[in-house]
């Protein structure tokens, strides 16, 4: 009797001192307790959605990786599994369930059962995931859990049990640092949560209990179990019959996995620009109206133009093409490193590296540094196959990944300017930097706006100009040279654009003259500098892919220059448009009707017999199209522009220096590097219903546009009626800018054509005085 009054006063005792913690806890006494008007308001930090054209998920900005979604959009399924699994008497507590709390401390305690359960209801869960643990020592689990039932019992006073679960699948983590049901499903299965079939709801429960151990990605037999279960728990509280479950256990795990973070998923070089074009546009509207928008946590939703489809197609044909140029790039140096007769190149990106850098910083000598960079460790290299596990030092991995090619692309539509794709460069985790945006020397591109300006001023595409060599004395004695180092006599304006012709691309800038034409490629949309030189006509300014696709432009929209549109909208989480990109203002023509239908017919000719007919022969397209390849200097640069009835893409290749590079003309020109590129990404259009719009059309070249272009594109020799057509060169007008050249080799004066020609303006010229 003794020792059974002493066991009651132990239990009296002990039930006061519990009591009397718990009113601690609810007091205070271990820092406050959230109130009723703090849980009415909970706000958390929701990540902005950037959207494409036709409504499907690019990338997320955030602090936090987690969006919110409702519960009528949660399958009735998943919401099944989470109760079956985590809480099955959900529906009949009011946050706390005292049953299931004295079943964990009964098997717990009492039968040392530690797969008892932690008997948390989704209430208190919910609670610990809007307010993380702090420690207090020895008794810190009596007073979170007890600061967790509390809150989760005043948690149930407000809101209903749908909200509860709302609240709750917002805010718990997946895994893959992945927060909220909706990013969950995206990241693991591609959908949304509304798209989920039961075996992936399943998973997705399972995730809860252990994101690492049962995530399908890094563990998938594991994770197959763990889902099994949840479905087992499921049937067994009515959800499911038997059968049903049985046949779904039976199904392999299938996953479409996509990491929705900031060097991820698709587009992620221009879900850079869209991030610095976004916060510059809420900066100005929040100092302008008093506003307080945040890209990262407002949950904000970013419309873009770009088309995933497209997008895909024009990544897929980067990564399809580029390895196969890495190939031949390797091939070609064998044994050989590009930058060995420039060793300094090499030291500079050795000097820029993030681990070089590092060691700098900790104070270590140059000797210590090298010594360092040259111990072989385990690490993580990109290739054109995805990333791989490998053993190298860090300074072979620096020049590893600086001899990788690099690439840009980006189509546009033509008529509004909306970008459809955007491709800045092969992998954005490994290579930040974007070659949409980079200026390059653009090679023979420039070309077109050299032979525009020309036609403009007057040149008919079917007048011949010699294919001489001419030295320019005022430019430092210059002489142009052909890539085939092929010379004499004479190609038409359009045969000369057709084969890339240099000589007489130069003699055609001298003579429109070189402020004019710059000034048309301004109007175009090129805003850097470009040099006032006749090696302009060469290409040897440098600019950036994406003004360069502007100025393609004006071919395809009756010569008007279009403004490029990247963002149509942005819409607070309410779902309110707060702000719409203005209309583009209609901007006066840099060329005429006229004009335009002529290039659009030579830059068909181009890719009909010229130099990129590559893309008739060897690819096989057969959609009306226009284009131009571009080379610069040993090989440096390879481009292609190209043009449909709808849209111009441009594609760039090079190395992140300039020193990086094919060694021959035939690997490294354009139309073996960029153009097959292009061709890839038109071949995927065209066989596609949905996009095949952006490959298909006419450009509908009137009769007498026709007409002008009914000529041969070369002649061994000019007849007396293709001189009369040329335009004299009346010595009395000095400011002509043709007159600051001179010929090395006079060859009409050698003839009696020439002669007579120079007799009979020179007589009408005294005749005038």
């Amino acid at each position: 009797m003794r020792y059974l009054k002493w066991l009651l006063i132990l239990g009296v005792a002990l039930i006061l001192m519990g009591v009397g913690f718990v009113f601690a806890v609810k007091w205070g006494f271990f820092g406050p307790l959230p109130t009723y008007a703090q849980l009415a308001k909970i706000e958390q930090n929701n990540a902005s959605k950037i959207l494409s054209a036709d409504g499907k998920l690019l990338g997320l900005y955030y602090y936090q990786n987690r969006t919110d979604t409702k519960i009528e959009d949660v399958p009735q399924s998943l919401i099944d599994g989470l109760v079956a699994t985590e809480d099955a008497r959900f529906y009949k507590h009011e946050g706390f369930d005292v049953r299931a709390f004295f079943r964990v401390m009964v098997k717990s305690i009492l039968l040392s059962n530690r797969s008892a359960g932690g008997g948390s209801t989704i209430s208190q869960q919910l609670a610990k995931n809007l307010f993380p643990r702090k420690d207090f020592g020895l008794i810190s689990m009596p007073v979170v859990k007890v600061k967790e039932i509390i809150t989760a019992i005043r948690l149930e006073r407000i809101y209903t049990k749908d909200q509860i679960l709302e609240l709750y699948l917002n805010t718990v983590p997946f895994g893959e640092n992945t927060y909220g049901i909706e990013t969950a499903a995206l990241t693991y299965f591609n959908k949304n949560p509304k798209d989920l079939n039961i075996q992936e709801s399943a998973i997705l429960v399972g995730l809860l209990k252990a994101n690492t151990g049962y995530n399908p990605r890094l563990n998938k037999e594991a994770a197959t179990e763990r889902r099994n279960t949840v479905i087992e728990q499921m049937a067994r509280y009515g959800y499911l019959t038997d059968s049903i479950a049985d046949s779904i256990q039976q199904l392999p795990v299938v996953l479409h996995f996509q990491k929705l973070d900031h060097v991820d998923g698709p587009a992620p070089y221009f879900r850079e620009y869209l991030r610095q074009q976004a916060e510059e546009i809420l900066s100005e509207m929040n100092e302008k109206y008093g506003t307080d928008y945040n890209l990262y946590a407002d949950g904000l939703t970013l419309k873009t133009t770009i088309r995933y489809d497209l997008q895909t197609f024009a990544e897929t044909a980067v990564l399809d093409q580029m390895a196969k140029l890495q190939k031949t790039f390797y091939a070609q140096w064998k044994n050989h490193e590009p930058w060995n007769k420039q060793p300094k190149i090499a030291q500079m990106q050795i000097r820029q590296s993030v681990p070089y850098q590092k060691m700098k910083r900790r104070g270590l000598s140059e000797e210590e540094i090298t010594e360092k960079l040259q111990i072989p460790h385990k690490t993580k290299i990109f290739t054109w196959k995805g990333e791989v596990d490998t053993t190298m030092s860090s300074l072979d991995s620096i020049l590893y990944h600086f001899s990788i090619l690099q690439c840009g692309m980006i189509a546009m539509d033509a008529g509004n300017g909306h970008i459809l794709a955007w491709v800045g460069g092969p992998n954005y985790k490994y290579f930040k930097y974007d070659h949409v945006l980079s200026a390059r020397q653009v090679g023979s591109t420039i070309k077109p706006f050299i032979y525009a300006s020309a036609i403009e001023n007057g040149v008919k595409p079917c007048d011949y100009y010699e294919n001489d060599s001419i030295t320019y004395t005022d430019y430092d004695n210059w002489v142009p040279k052909n890539a085939d180092h092929r010379y004499g006599g004479y190609y038409s304006v359009q045969g000369a654009l057709v084969n890339s012709v240099n000589t007489v691309s130069v003699q055609l800038l001298m003579e429109t003259g070189i402020p004019e034409t710059i000034l048309n490629l301004q109007k175009a949309g090129i805003k850097v500098d470009l040099p006032e030189v006749p090696s302009l006509a060469l290409g040897t300014a440098e600019i950036p892919l994406y003004q360069m696709v502007q100025a393609y432009s004006v071919f395809l929209n009756n010569g008007s220059r279009v403004e490029p549109v990247f963002l149509e909208s942005i819409l607070d989480n309410t779902g309110n448009v707060i702000y719409k990109t203005p209309a583009a203002e209609s901007t006066e023509p840099v060329f005429s009707v006229n004009t335009v239908e002529t290039m659009q017919g030579l830059l068909k000719g181009v890719v009909n017999r010229g130099t990129a007919s590559g893309l008739r022969n060897n690819y096989k397209l057969t959609n009306e199209m226009g284009g131009k390849t571009g080379t610069t200097q040993d090989q440096t640069d390879g481009w292609f522009m190209g043009i449909t009835p709808e849209m111009v893409v441009g594609v760039w290749v090079g190395g992140d220096n300039p020193v990086v590079k094919f060694r021959t003309l035939g690997a490294g020109q354009g139309g073996h590097t960029a153009m097959p590129i292009f061709a890839e990404f038109i071949q995927k259009i065209s066989i596609t219903l949905a996009t095949r719009e952006f490959a298909s059309g006419s450009f509908d070249l009137s009769e007498d546009i026709s007409k002008d272009l009914a000529c041969a594109d070369f002649k061994e020799t000019r007849g007396f009626f293709d001189l009369l057509k040329r335009k004299p060169d009346y010595p009395e007008i000095k400011d002509r800018p043709q007159k600051r050249t001179q010929k090395t080799e006079q060859k009409d004066d050698q003839t009696k054509v020439g002669k007579f020609l120079r007799n009979i303006f020179g007589k009408e010229d005294k005749k005038k005085k």
